[in-house]
């Protein structure tokens, strides 16, 4: 575990899910509907989030179960749609390539978050995620493996070491507004970890869900540490793995979720930010 003792800290509210529930589930819609998601139940907990900037050279995916990269993207205007699949994710790749020395990277999703498009509506922009959790499960995980490896043509690789890897970075900086906090692997536990069905529906039919998924939510653990990168710059990444096929040695989940920042000043600029998501294929 990484040493927090003389980092700098803010203490703050982070939302978990609610004490006595054993299953959860989501339900996500289109911004364009005008229908809020559906989210489990959820409690507050202060907690201690410390800076990692100090740290940053000294932590690891398979260690921490997260690192800082840094690295200046090419691309303006993380709202162009087109400009991000044909340029921003062979960017990722090569970031998420680099901090883990894997045989092969592929960026299959991509989100963009910002609390003022999510409310006007704008297409494609959801508001960021007030929840600890972790995208994929035993059950999901490996089932998303599967699926990017088929569409891309590289089913060979299905018998190596997967990993399933995030790329978060702010559109600008510094970042004060809603940070992303990230937990600390090893102080976590499996019974920290609840399965948690999540149903996305399309613009074209809000009665039956288009894609059906499966995350963990988080339960509160008094153990567990949480780090996030003070004033994080337009140039800096937040790289976590979500899910590991190694079950032994290396760190397997990450929760994360946004908070609000206590001391954010009044006029902070509203955060907006890009996640891709990654597959990761190691060599034997």
């Amino acid at each position: 575990m990484t040493s927090a003792d003389t980092l700098d800290s803010i203490v703050a509210r982070l939302a978990y899910l609610a004490s006595g529930v054993s299953r959860a589930g989501y339900r996500v819609f289109p911004p364009s509907s005008g229908r809020p998601p559906e989210s489990p139940p959820k409690e507050y907990h202060e907690v201690a989030i410390h800076d990692c900037r100090p740290i940053s050279q000294g932590l690891s995916l398979d260690g921490a179960g997260f690192v800082v990269a840094q690295h200046a993207s090419a691309v303006a205007d993380f709202y162009d749609e087109a400009r991000v699949r044909e340029r921003y994710l062979q960017e990722v790749e090569s970031v998420v390539r680099e901090a883990t020395g894997a045989l092969a990277v592929i960026a299959f999703d991509h989100n963009v978050r910002s609390a003022k498009g999510s409310a006007e509506g704008r297409m494609g922009v959801r508001a960021p995620v007030d929840m600890a959790h972790n995208d994929y499960t035993e059950e999901s995980g490996p089932r998303r493996v599967r699926e990017i490896l088929e569409a891309a043509g590289r089913s060979d690789l299905g018998q190596q070491r997967a990993a399933l890897i995030n790329a978060w970075r702010p559109m600008h900086g510094p970042v004060r507004d809603i940070p992303l906090a990230i937990c600390e692997a090893p102080s976590t536990s499996p019974a920290d970890f609840v399965e948690t069905d999540i149903e996305h529906y399309g613009e074209d039919d809000l009665s039956h869900p288009r894609h059906r998924g499966q995350i963990f939510s988080v339960r509160y653990n008094p153990n567990h540490r949480w780090f996030y990168v003070r004033d994080m710059q337009a140039d800096e990444l937040l790289v976590f793995k979500c899910w590991d096929s190694a079950r032994s040695g290396p760190s397997r989940y990450t929760a994360h979720t946004g908070f609000v920042n206590p001391e954010a000043p009044p006029d902070a600029v509203p955060r907006e930010s890009i996640e891709v998501r990654t597959v990761a294929i190691y060599s034997d």
